[in-house]
């Protein structure tokens, strides 16, 4: 199964997806701290482009991919610097529109797990249903697919020819009863029992144990504030020897291997971390997809 990664990121989707045995022939992004990082661990081109240009569409084509897979940022945003309306200014329909240009068996599509409230969701699930999309969506918690990490993300997968639903007990199927701590994925690797994960706001807490799932990745790191007051909720006090994770540290929470390499400024590299798929979730989806390709045409 050969597949095609638009919107990659730094390569979190392509990972999970070749340890899963699907052949990535390509990846595309527009962000060049990502596509840097991307090169420094694939060996397929990842090509440094707006998906919104107009021949996206043929160049992808021309790869003949079976699958076609990605997680574009959610928000409007201007294309090429020029603010547009309507549909051609979202990336979510974006990537519907390169699908059905390029019509592969199978697409992948990941973002937030709150992305309803976006209002783009049930347009790009029309655009693939009248382009005859079978579709199954679901949230899934990371921590449960073999990632450290408590993270909901929303998932659909479309296939060619098939019904609404087709894949549904597929992508349940195998789902871990109980969350991944830090501790089952690290062990004691981390050197501490508890660390500080600077919050959204002090309302949250900020210090966790090894022995829970990691709060959600994001794109930030920052110290302890020497003027930190413990939040309520919090695994530990600060002056139990809590420290901030490296950056290093936090990819290993993303499901990122040791041998996985960040090159770049210290800022890009936290955001491309948080904002990656987790290898270890993308990876549970795909020997999903590739176990029912295999039932299916009898492989």
């Amino acid at each position: 199964m050969k597949a095609v990664d638009i919107f990659s990121g730094c390569g979190g989707m392509s990972l999970g997806f070749e340890q899963a045995g699907v052949d990535v022939a390509a990846a595309f992004d527009k962000w060049a701290p990502a596509v840097e990082i991307y090169r420094a661990n694939f060996n397929h081109p990842i090509y440094e482009k707006d998906l919104c240009d107009k021949d996206s569409v043929d160049q992808i084509k021309d790869m003949t991919p079976d699958l076609i897979m990605g997680g574009p940022p959610c928000q409007d945003y201007s294309i090429a610097g020029k603010r547009e309306q309507g549909d051609r200014a979202n990336l979510t329909i974006r990537f519907a529109d390169i699908v059905v240009g390029v019509r592969p068996k199978w697409v992948v599509f990941e973002n937030v797990y709150n992305i309803e409230r976006f209002g783009t969701l049930p347009t790009m699930k029309e655009k693939l249903k009248k382009a005859g999309y079978g579709l199954t969506c679901a949230v899934l918690d990371a921590s449960r697919c073999g990632v450290p990490q408590a993270r909901k993300r929303f998932i659909l997968v479309g296939r060619l020819g098939s019904e609404d639903g087709f894949f549904d007990k597929a992508l349940n199927t195998g789902l871990a009863d109980k969350q991944m701590t830090v501790r089952d994925y690290l062990g004691d690797r981390l050197g501490t029992q508890y660390y500080y994960m600077h919050p959204r706001s002090y309302a949250r807490r900020a210090v966790f144990s090894i022995d829970e799932p990691s709060a959600t990745i994001r794109g930030i790191n920052r110290p302890i504030p020497s003027n930190y007051k413990r939040h309520h909720a919090d695994a530990a006090s600060i002056s139990d020897g809590v420290r901030a994770l490296t950056t290093k540290e936090r990819s290993y929470l993303q499901s990122f291997p040791e041998d996985f390499q960040f090159p770049g400024a210290k800022t890009n590299v936290e955001l491309a971390i948080g904002n990656a798929v987790p290898p270890a979730l993308a990876k549970y989806i795909a020997s999903r997809i590739v176990a029912f390709e295999k039932k299916e045409t009898g492989e």
